[in-house]
């Protein structure tokens, strides 16, 4: 094999950049909206090969058809794992088309699920999914009916305290999963300080972090999905594939879900949910929407909205009393100053 030198694809490097886009074009792939670093081999001056990473993810990862068997792929991926753990990124996911799923095999990639025909979910760790199910933590007494809730909760409303108090009441157990990502403007820490409080008195709740393997928006790719439609419900698939191995773990009978009529992205992936989860024996209920005053349904992003433009007449109609004393007090400065700082802070 000839020896390739491997470069660092800087973002304001726009013909480098256009290079690396003609690449994942020419090999099928879109070039993924997040991405905090790429790279790519040349030979001479044509961009041969490319792959990137966000967060502890790689992505776009493309070798030119007139290069294919010449080991390139190894060199890119050996290149951006040694680059995520000089950042201290140890645990790695990859996201491949299931066709091209078992080069990421070779190179110490194992599969936690996949979606047939689209989608390869793998990780770096050979027991990493597992050792996550083991440390989920599980009732000292088996009980009858138990039910399970993922919820963002940026904020935590009044609505996502009216669905927790459903699946609660109408449960011996309720598995509640605070989505642990911290891609939302509220952060992990605080979001789940919220929830935890303001579901203090109920008592059939264990809470859950949801890992890095509960997939977000943010962290799933949609780079080699035809439009929005089909990265959605590949994603929502995906998703529940992983959520079944987490059922099954738990003895989780029953999934709740907040209808969502105003959001084509959350309506489209609560129907996939609707139609999968009986398959895996999972009851799937979706509960109507807490409203306010002329009906309006109560929702993060109109929590969000209001803590920007500091409309507390508002947010008392929409945060419990624990989220309203947390917004009123210093520490929650910074998030409100970060508020005001977006221009658009609703589908954040």
């Amino acid at each position: 094999m000839t020896d390739y030198t491997i470069s660092t694809i800087f973002p304001l490097d726009r013909k480098a950049n256009e290079k690396v886009t003609q690449l994942l074009t020419q090999e099928g792939i879109r070039r993924d909206a997040h991405l905090d670093y790429t790279c790519a081999i040349y030979d001479k001056d044509e961009l041969i090969a490319t792959g990137s990473t966000f967060g502890n993810t790689l992505r776009c990862l493309a070798v030119s058809s007139h290069y294919q068997g010449e080991g390139l792929l190894n060199l890119i991926v050996s290149h951006l794992m040694d680059y995520q753990f000089e950042r201290g990124n140890f645990h790695l996911f990859l996201y491949t088309k299931s066709d091209t799923a078992h080069f990421f095999g070779d190179l110490g990639f194992v599969e936690i699920a996949s979606v047939d025909g689209l989608i390869s979910f793998r990780e770096n760790k050979k027991t990493g999914f597992h050792d996550y199910l083991k440390t989920l933590e599980r009732p000292t007494q088996a009980p009858r009916k138990v039910a399970a809730l993922v919820i963002n909760a940026n904020p935590f409303t009044l609505g996502h305290q009216y669905l927790v108090e459903k699946a609660s009441a109408e449960n011996d157990l309720l598995h509640l999963f605070i989505v642990s990502e911290d891609a939302s403007l509220v952060p992990f820490s605080v979001r789940k300080e919220l929830v935890i409080k303001g579901t203090a008195h109920l008592n059939n709740i264990i809470y859950h972090d949801s890992g890095p393997y509960m997939i977000s928006q943010a962290t799933f790719p949609s780079y080699f999905q035809k439009d929005q439609q089909a990265v959605i419900e590949s994603q929502a698939r995906l998703d529940l594939e992983i959520f079944r191995r987490i059922a099954e773990e738990l003895d989780i009978q029953h999934r709740y879900v907040g209808e969502e009529p105003t959001s084509f992205v959350t309506n489209l992936y609560n129907t996939v949910m609707m139609e999968k989860l009986p398959t895996y024996g999972i009851n799937c209920h979706m509960i109507p929407r807490k409203t306010f005053e002329s009906g309006t349904a109560i929702s993060a992003s109109i929590a969000r909205q209001a803590l920007k433009d500091g409309n507390w007449a508002l947010l008392e109609k929409l945060l419990p009393e624990t989220s309203l004393q947390f917004f009123a007090s210093k520490e929650a400065q910074p998030i409100i100053e970060r508020l005001q700082q977006e221009k658009d802070v609703r589908h954040y």
